[in-house]
Order: structure tokens, then sequence, then C-alpha cells
């Protein structure tokens, strides 16, 4: 087909991996693909073939600051988060925006989430089609709250639906000005008013990289939103290392635990938080992090693909992204969410409703004694087990790459 597709992948790597997949088999079909994003993901990028964008914002530098930490206090507070956003990203906003511009340069198809309305703009800017990604339920509906307003499912449908339009409305009013001032300065486009793009966004294409087995699709949703099934990224030429074969053939099953991009305000206190409850519960541990703080009991390892690694263990202890879940459940063993902020405790939520895993344990709530009770539910209940095998199984048949390249494949 021979088009340059250009996707926006400004955020960890839960956010870049489903963006390869997707890259990977449009790369296949003939398309030419650039993904922009954190230079940190620039080998990982380049590494499955996709061409590649240096952006400034790394999401792993923001939330290990006293900002991002800040940020991660608000919890669930929607107007706490996105104010907080806009406090961190102002410096950066200008580099951001010049980058962007940089590097959609030539693109046929554009590729973006909701930030910033981006993919309006560069469409616009380029006059190309664009679609809107979603890696949570973002797209309005009267079944559900938006995940960052929970509480709005007290007041029904029209509070359900309502928690969208103040989400982006709120997140607009917030880049506002920065957006306004490129789209006159550097793409020659007329400033917008509050609600203007979003007027634009409910008649784009919308890919759902999630599944419908996580996520019943509401029956309001239009017929421009496709819910595709998550985009899965596997590195079938990884190689594990000896040390972490040799652990895994020593001693039963041990569990895993990583919270990803996210950060504690203490991570080497919650390091020997979470060692100390896997050896009350009696279970060995692989954890994310230094390998030199491996114990007889506990390996830490660093960066392992979860595709690899998860299936080979007891239980899974993480921090609800969206792409960790994703990994997490299509293993086919129990979950424990430990949510930190934002979607994470709606995936948590999930995952708990479902049956993989007993009820979520916040980050801000971890203790020896509550992760202890939590890893002995989520490694004796049989029902988890047998409920994670169940999901696993339906999320394994699923291709949502496959289903999001049809749905892109008629755009342009």
């Amino acid at each position: 087909m021979g088009r340059t597709v250009v996707i926006f992948a400004a955020g960890s790597r839960g956010d870049v991996q489903p963006c390869l997949a997707l890259g990977r088999a449009l790369t296949r079909q003939g398309d030419a693909v650039r993904l922009l994003a954190s230079s940190r993901y620039q080998r990982l990028i380049t590494g499955a073939g996709l061409r590649f964008h240096a952006l400034p914002a790394d999401p792993s530098e923001i939330i290990e600051s006293p900002e991002g930490q800040e940020l991660l206090a608000g919890r669930r507070n929607p107007v706490a988060f996105i104010r907080g956003l806009n406090r961190i990203m102002r410096p950066l906003f200008a580099r951001l925006l010049a980058e962007t511009q940089a590097g959609a340069e030539g693109a046929d198809l554009v590729l973006a989430p909701t930030f910033g309305l981006l993919g309006v703009h560069l469409s616009q800017y380029l006059r190309v089609p664009h679609a809107l990604v979603h890696f949570q339920p973002s797209q309005p509906t009267g079944a559900f709250p938006h995940p960052f307003t929970p509480a709005a499912r007290f007041l029904g449908p029209v509070g359900n639906r309502l928690s969208y339009e103040a989400v982006d409305l709120g997140a607009w009013l917030a880049c506002r000005q920065f957006i306004n001032t490129w789209r006159r300065e550097h793409l020659a486009l007329p400033a917008l008013s509050p609600f203007a793009p979003h007027r634009r966004l409910r008649r784009a294409p919308v890919l759902c990289a999630f599944s419908p087995t996580l996520v019943p699709r509401p029956p309001d949703w239009g017929p421009n939103v496709h819910l595709t099934g998550f985009w899965h990224h596997d590195q079938p030429l990884w190689k594990p290392p000896r040390r972490l074969l040799d652990f895994l053939g020593d001693g039963p099953p041990p569990v895993y635990v990583g919270f990803g991009s996210m950060k504690t305000s203490d991570p080497q206190a919650t390091d020997r938080v979470v060692r100390a409850a896997l050896r009350r519960a009696g279970l060995r541990g692989v954890l994310a992090g230094d390998p030199a703080t491996s114990d007889d009991d506990m390996l830490a390892v660093e960066e392992t693909p979860h595709s690899w690694l998860f299936p080979r263990m007891a239980a899974v202890v993480h921090h609800g992204g969206a792409g960790t879940t994703a990994s997490a459940l299509r293993s086919g063993v129990p979950s424990l969410v430990c949510p930190f902020f934002g979607d994470q405790p709606y995936w948590a939520d999930r995952a708990h409703r479902l049956g993989v895993g007993p009820t979520p344990l916040p980050a801000r709530q971890l203790t020896v004694p509550a992760l202890a009770d939590r890893l002995r539910a989520v490694t004796e209940d049989s029902d988890h087990a047998e409920a994670a095998r169940r999901l696993g199984r339906a999320l394994t048949a699923e291709d949502g790459v496959e289903r999001a390249c049809q749905v892109l494949n008629q755009l342009a």
C-alpha cells in the first residue's frame, strides 16, 4: 500500500509496545511506520524494524521527579491530575509540539491518543486522515463512567456520559493556550474554541486497543468506534539469561512483582515491604529491579519480556497499566493489582470482577501484612487460577492487531 503512517506514542513502555505491535503489522503489509516516542525506547523501536523520531518528554523521568510524585499523590482526583500534568508539561510543551510536527512530516495517516488532540491538528495541517487510539475506555458512553472519574456512576447514564466530556474538556483547557499558539504560529491554522475539537473528535475513527472480553462494547458507541482487542508485541528473538532459567528451575513457580514506570516516594522501603511480604507468604519472587539485589529466594531482573516471563509465574503483581494488565491476563495466571493513579484503578477493578485475582491493593496501602494476605489469596485460591486460565485462552484467541489493520486500511 505504501503509506507513511505516523504513530504518536509519548507514553511509558506499556503505551509504546502496543504501537510496536501495530507498526510491525502495518510494515509487513507494505506501509512505512514511524513512531514518535521518548529516546528511551529508540533501540526497542528500531530493533522492531520501525522508524523512530525522538520526543523530549520521558514518562519515567517525569514520574520520578518531585512534581511527578505530587501528581501520583493526587490519586483519583481528575482535576488535581490535569492541573498537575499541565504544571509538569508546561516547560516541555513548545519542544514537544515542535518535535511532534517534525516527526509527522510526510505522513499519509496519523494515529494519536486524545492527549492534546494532536491527531486533529496534524490531520488539518497535513490534510491527511487520522484515527484516535484509546488504551483504556475513553469514548463517551452512558454505560459506565470515564476511568478517571468512577464516582460519576452514582449519577446514572447522564453522569457517566458527562464524565467523559468533563475529562476531555479539562484536559483541553489545560493545554489549549500552548496548542492554539502552535496552530497559529507553526501550522498556519486558526485557533480553536473550547468545544470545537471535541465536535471533530466525535466523528473520527477510534481504535480501542483493548479486549471486548474485559470491556463489553456499550450499545451507544457508534460505528466509528472499533473495539479491536489488545495489541500484543512479542519478542521472539529474546533469550532468557542462564541465571533466570536456573532460578525458575530451582523451586516452585515464583511470583512476579513489578510496577513498571510507577515509583513510590521511597522505592527502597517499598522493595523491603515486597520482599518481606513474599517471605511471610512462603513464596519466591522475581522482582523488577537491580540484579545485584538478588537473594536466594528473590531474583531481581531488568527488563524482561512479559510474554515470556508471566506464563512461568505462580501469579503476577503489577500496577495495573493497560499494557501490563493485558500481558498479565493473557498469560493465564492470576493477578494482584496495586494501582497508583489514572486508569490503573479501573483495570484493577476489571481484573478483580472477572475473578482472576483478589481485591486490589492500592499502592499507597502497601504494608507487609496487607500484601502477604493478598499474596496468599492470589496464589492459593483455585477459583482465581481457573478464571485466569479461561481469560488467558480467550485473549490469546483474539487478534487485535489484525482487526486494527483492517480498520486502518479503509481510511487511506
